[in-house]
């Protein structure tokens, strides 16, 4: 079936035939408009080439600089080579919670710079962009004009009696479900704000809503994005009497951009923002990879941080040898930070309760916060441990700790080693640690992640090898350079888990006609492992030191220590 087609039975299976036939004439004669045909990338959509920087615009600052020109810099001068992509956080105008209460989609942020700048950025880069589609601000000219009750607006957001039961309803935060408004009439109105009050939930029952974030969509293709990222779109579709995540609707109409996006660049990507546990995560691949080409694998850094505080790779071992995606065209997005903290609900049926309470006592005495959600019960329970990933490696006993760096260097490769496309925060790149003064100026823990960096003092600390920032970016960068090199780690090659005893993670990667044994000891005490209980063939290379291996013979690893082992392009080696 044709994607124009696919289009038109999405529509009615959301909004039933007469107004789905309705919303097809008006999503078709959208896509007749649209400027952007791009055809769909060579060799397929991923490669081992593939590594994601997240960051935000003006995480790195000088004076005079545009922001978005200072980045281009940066990346250009520290990251060639090394990043194929960067994921720009919002940068659109905005009224809170960092860039991600839009009030105008269409806008860059004066503040950061122009369309041009991120046009310039795409000249060496690729992009991806966020399409907050859940929610708008507050503050925003659409519902400014909704407010006004212009008729064109008049249903985009979503009004309910404040008696309505909605306790059945999903939070992913522990603040009111409904805001009060004024409308200019008078009249007030209870309208759903997931997140906050500043950010009010789109109607997507609203024919008028789907085609202006369309539009939307369509913008950013002919921007230059490359990836779509769907912001909290678990959400997206409201009926009163469910729990209003992972509807069938919101599935559909993840279905609907994809196809979308299939007719006019069917080179873009989707990738879906869901923070959920990992069960209900991996839906978003859809049946048969018809959703999201990429989905977050957000149990990978709650399970890392697990393994290297306990010294022991049981339960990361054992979710991992259950990866797979099965579906043409789809993998995961490995990443261990992000702007957000780490999420404790994909934790959910992994790990106990009891050892989801050690980290998050380990949180808190590494500096770190605790986010908590309200239940469908009424009651509070943590949602997001928020700390940087450099300071979660921390052994809060030790009040200078030998092992910092080498402990957090030993989760990024470990995650660098998982079938998938890395996913690298740029404040986990830089060595950042806890933005204390941030959460003080704020009053929000998640600040504690989004710290803005005086560039020029970066670079003075990146001169000197004894800073934490010297230990982190150097090793971290040759890992990603190192990893770009080799065809076993292209997202499609075979992966399987090897056991190798509790304390190293070991991962075995085939592909392109090569064979990596991916080892990192995740304690503070030597390993001694046997290659060839792998498989691997006798004379090895370890890619990092460029050493050479007999696979035959015992290798000892020192604490935290990873090691990539090659059994090809080793002549020499015996």
């Amino acid at each position: 079936m044709d994607p124009t087609s696919d289009i038109c039975r999405l529509l009615a299976q959301i909004y039933g035939s007469r107004r789905g036939a309705g919303a097809a004439q008006r999503i078709l004669a959208l896509l007749e408009r649209c400027r952007v045909r791009r055809p769909p990338k060579v060799g397929g959509p991923f490669t081992e080439k593939d590594v994601v920087l997240i960051t935000y615009a003006d995480t790195l600052q000088r004076s005079g600089e545009v922001p978005l020109q200072g980045l281009a810099r940066f990346a250009s001068e520290w990251l060639a080579g090394v990043v194929s992509t960067i994921h720009l956080l919002p940068f659109y105008p905005w009224s809170s919670d960092d860039g991600f209460s839009v009030v105008d989609f269409f806008a860059v942020d004066p503040a950061l710079g122009k369309w041009s700048d991120v046009r310039s950025l795409h000249r060496h880069f690729s992009l991806m962009f966020d399409f907050v589609l859940n929610h708008i601000s507050a503050k925003s000219a659409w519902f400014a004009a909704y407010l006004d009750e212009a008729p064109e607006f008049a249903d985009l957001a979503i009004e309910v009696d404040p008696d309505v039961d909605l306790s059945q309803v999903v939070r992913p935060r522990a603040l009111p479900l409904l805001t009060p408004y004024a409308k200019t009439s008078g009249q007030t109105v209870h309208v759903w704000t997931t997140f906050s009050e500043d950010q009010i939930d789109l109607n997507y029952k609203s024919l008028s809503v789907l085609e202006r974030m369309v539009e939307v969509l369509l913008f950013y293709a002919e921007q230059g994005a490359d990836i779509i990222r769907m912001d909290a779109v678990a959400y997206l579709w409201k009926e009163i009497g469910t729990p209003c995540i992972h509807l069938a609707e919101t599935h559909a109409m993840v279905k609907l951009f994809r196809r979308i996006l299939d007719v006019v660049a069917p080179g873009m990507l989707l990738i879906t923002e869901t923070n959920v546990p990992h069960e209900e995560n991996i839906r978003y691949f859809g049946n048969n990879g018809d959703e999201a080409q990429l989905v977050y694998n957000f149990s990978l850094p709650p399970l890392l941080f697990h393994a290297l505080a306990r010294g022991r790779v049981e339960a990361l071992s054992q979710w991992a040898r259950k990866l797979s995606t099965e579906r043409p065209g789809c993998t995961f997005f490995n990443f261990t930070a992000s702007h957000d903290g780490i999420g404790v609900r994909p934790l959910e049926g992994i790990l106990p309760a009891t050892e989801i309470d050690f980290l998050i006592e380990r949180v808190r005495r590494c500096g770190g916060r605790v986010s908590e959600r309200v239940d469908t019960d009424g009651a509070r329970s943590p949602y997001e441990l928020n700390i940087t990933y450099v300071d979660a490696m921390k052994d809060p006993n030790e009040t200078d700790d030998p092992f910092h760096a080498r402990r957090f260097l030993a989760s990024q490769a470990a995650a660098l080693v998982l079938p998938g496309v890395p996913g690298v925060y740029v404040h986990s790149l830089l060595g950042s640690c806890n933005w204390q003064q941030g959460v003080a100026d704020t009053g929000r823990a998640r600040s504690i992640n989004r710290e803005k960096l005086q560039a020029d003092r970066v670079a003075a600390q990146l001169q000197d090898p004894g800073s934490l920032r010297a230990q982190i970016f150097f090793p971290y960068r040759e890992m990603l350079r190192i990893r770009r090199a080799q065809p076993a780690f292209h997202p499609d090659a075979g992966a399987g888990v090897v056991d190798l005893g509790p304390r190293v993670f070991a991962v075995l990667r085939s592909g392109g006609g090569q064979k990596i044994l991916a080892l990192t000891n995740v304690s503070d005490r030597p390993v001694a492992v046997r290659p060839a209980d792998a498989g691997l063939a006798d004379s090895l290379q370890e890619l990092i030191s460029g050493s050479c291996q007999n696979s035959r013979e015992p290798l000892t690893l020192a604490p935290y220590q990873y090691a990539w082992l090659s059994g090809c392009g080793a002549a020499g080696c015996g």
